[in-house]
């Protein structure tokens, strides 16, 4: 009697794990080009971030001309569901953001993010583009 309990109680959690994981949406993706302004203080320049896959991991590069900044691979890019940081050690820049998605939750419409440098924060919309401005 135990042994059929054992077995019952198996395969209903079994079932319960295969649920869950079809309920879990899949997150859409990142890959292609966003940017926004970066604006600190009085000064505002354009800032993108393009997305690539490679060996089912995300790549990702830093676009700006205000900064003289034409494609710099980032050091670390981690995507948790539609958490995102990027960081880059060498300008001292760690970029942290939600991806937030359409109302269907098929498409990403809009990175909402900060942008930390130099002790400094600073609130970034990223939205998405064809091309990063140069």
């Amino acid at each position: 009697m135990i042994n059929r309990i054992a077995i019952l109680l198996i395969c209903l959690s079994a079932a319960v794990v295969t649920v869950q994981a079809q309920e879990k949406p899949e997150t859409p993706s990142l890959v292609g080009s966003w940017e926004g302004p970066l604006v600190i203080g009085r000064d505002s320049t354009n800032l993108a971030f393009t997305f690539s896959m490679s060996d089912g991991e995300y790549t990702a590069a830093l676009i700006s001309g205000g900064m003289g900044i034409y494609g710099m691979p980032a050091d670390t890019v981690i995507i948790n569901e539609r958490k995102i940081i990027i960081r880059i050690p060498r300008l001292d820049v760690e970029f942290t953001g939600t991806a937030r998605l359409d109302e269907a939750e098929e498409n990403i419409i809009r990175i909402d993010g900060d942008w930390f440098q130099y002790s400094e924060m600073v609130p970034v919309v990223l939205l998405p583009v064809d091309q990063p401005t140069f």
